[in-house]
């Protein structure tokens, strides 16, 4: 940087250190100052995980919509937490609230872990001490939606283990060296494929195992051609790598049709997930549509001649009716966000519901109809304050009608009668609403839009809709933790370009410009971590020969698993030879 420019002054970490946390105080001030100017509902979701230090962190995101439409989206704590255990988490969250002054919380937004429901309980009840808990929290718990979708399609994937299992093996393969990349690449000139990095799967998610699928597909043609040019293909399928104690076998035909089924019957389910996933735009509209759409999905591929989508779907039914089969435990305010979209209302609503209940549907929309009416009615009322001394009422100016002399006595009654909310042209504002015809649906349909210009015929209304569209169905939010305060516009992320990137790194070019903690030796891609210890060791599978061992990079290193790999590759390419010598 001397060089570059000897005028710039390089600032110690010290100082750096302390801007960080200067900016960051300032921002949460000027955050702070919203939310106490504006004492609007805010949404939350949350998640935890434990670092490879075993230490146990959680992060914490608002969400809400402000005055002028628009939503937002902020990390307020990231934090060390004690343990995982239920009671742990609540205290935490509560302590975070009033840290920040949020006290009316109107929905936390987490996945499925049983600590999640005890700590929301637990929150409730600070709530309720705080004289904020709308509907006594009656909805404040909402299921993160991807993390169900993935539990029913784990279980719905199971059934076509085999013929994914062998495309996994067979890209592993391909990977494992330069040499063979650089054959596949060959084979992929010969077909005419531009060449992309073949993608491998985490097996635990099932939305990599669709993209994998996907990007294999494309190269059917290389990878059979590959396997026509390498044996070892063939070897590594046949003897090594094991399926329900039984060998994986050669990938047949047969193989590829069954794969570009499964793809195309993930689709759907990939797709959904990436809708439901955003953060930056309204999802709780759409929620209940798009578990209609999977359970109307599902009802007909369980008579599919084909016996294994069949079976797949019949698993993924029984999974998905544990989560939205019972309307009784089905949170209300999965339906009402469908209803405050213009374009749907009851009208849609109805459809749905008897589309996936059957004659249960009537019954279950009355339900909805009255919680809805329940709720907005906690609209109407006058905000008083609560036991935090927190007042978003609206004091009534009667400085005109007092000088009216005597007659300002009935005139300030008159005005607080017509302007206290609760009043019988306030209540209808719902009625009004629904009576309405609904909108034509487009593509760029812009529900903030609608309700922003709408909102002065339906002021109390609106309120609501305000808080219940700003509902986020899914935690991924506060898993990324991709959140910058500062700038506007978020970068677009492109998963399949990262992926392919990331892909590289893994290659003999960009890795030994690595340096430090940042690299990875390439020793991991013959390996497999099974488990994980308290003292930081692994216990690792060879991908090669399936044998597993004890590893400890801190007192051993990666010398001895190196070892082991050049041995399973020298066994590998003897029995290579010994096979065109027999041929």
């Amino acid at each position: 940087m001397k060089v570059a420019q000897p005028c710039f002054h390089i600032p110690s970490r010290t100082t750096v250190t302390c801007d960080c946390f200067d900016l960051f105080d300032e921002e949460k001030h000027k955050l702070m100052a919203i939310f106490k100017e504006t004492q609007q509902r805010v949404s939350l979701t949350t998640d935890t995980w434990t670092s490879i230090q075993r230490i146990n962190y959680m992060v914490i995101t608002a969400h809400w919509i402000d005055k002028n439409w628009t939503l937002h989206k902020r990390i307020i704590n990231f934090c060390p937490i004690s343990s995982h255990r239920g009671e742990d988490l609540g205290k935490s969250i509560s302590k975070c609230l009033h840290e920040w002054g949020l006290h009316r919380i109107f929905t936390v937004t987490v996945d499925n872990a049983s600590s999640n429901s005890v700590a929301i309980t637990e929150l409730s009840k600070q709530l309720t001490k705080w004289g904020t808990n709308l509907m006594g929290g009656s909805h404040l718990h909402i299921r993160c939606m991807a993390h169900i979708v993935n539990l029913i399609v784990q279980d719905g994937t199971k059934e076509a283990n085999v013929c994914i299992e062998r495309v996994r093996q067979a890209v592993r393969y391909i990977r494992q060296s330069p040499a063979r990349w650089k054959k596949f690449q060959e084979c992929c000139e010969d077909e005419n494929l531009a060449k992309k990095s073949l993608c491998l799967d985490v097996p635990t998610r099932w939305n990599s195992t669709y993209m994998m699928l996907n990007r294999v597909i494309e190269y059917e043609g290389a990878i059979v051609e590959y396997a026509d040019r390498d044996i070892g293909l063939a070897l590594h399928l046949k003897f090594v790598d094991i399926v329900d104690k039984n060998s994986t076998g050669t990938l047949l035909s047969s193989d590829w049709e069954g794969v570009k089924r499964i793809t195309k019957f993930l689709e759907m389910f990939f797709n959904l997930t990436l809708k439901i996933s955003g953060s930056r735009y309204v999802t709780s509209n759409l929620h209940f549509l798009e578990i209609c759409q999977v359970v109307v999905y599902l009802n007909q591929l369980i008579s599919n001649e084909d016996h294994v989508l069949a079976k797949m779907a019949e698993n993924m039914k029984e999974k998905f009716d544990k989560y939205w089969g019972d309307t009784e435990k089905m949170n209300k305010m999965v339906f009402i966000p469908c209803v405050l979209d213009p374009r749907h209302k009851f009208s849609t609503l109805g459809f749905a519901l008897k589309k996936m209940f059957g004659e249960k549907g009537a019954a279950v929309e009355i339900g909805v109809r009255t919680y809805m009416e329940s709720l907005f009615n906690e609209y109407t009322k006058p905000i008083s304050n609560d036991k935090n001394g927190q007042c978003s009422s609206t004091e009534v100016d009667t400085s005109d009608s007092r000088s009216v002399g005597g007659l300002g006595i009935f005139f300030e009654e008159l005005q607080k009668h017509t302007s206290q909310r609760g009043g019988a042209s306030s209540k209808s504002e719902l009625v009004k609403y629904l009576d309405e015809e609904i909108e034509v649906g487009k593509s760029d349909f812009d529900v903030l839009l609608w309700w922003k210009v709408n909102s002065p015929r339906f002021p109390l209304l609106s309120e609501m809709a305000r808080d219940v569209l700003a509902i986020p169905v899914s935690s991924v939010a506060s898993e990324l933790c991709l959140q910058d305060w500062l700038r506007s516009e978020p970068q677009p992320i492109s998963i399949e370009e990262d992926l392919d990137f990331l892909e590289q790194l893994e290659e003999d070019f960009i890795m030994p410009r690595l340096h430090g903690s940042n690299a990875r030796s390439p020793v991991w891609n013959h390996y497999e971590k099974l488990e994980e210890k308290e003292d930081g060791s692994w216990i690792v599978k060879c991908v090669h020969c399936s044998r597993v061992t004890y590893h400890h990079s801190h007192k051993t290193g990666t010398a001895s698993l190196r070892k082991h790999v050049k041995r399973c590759l020298e066994n590998m390419n003897q029995n290579r030879q010994l096979l065109r010598i027999d041929g």
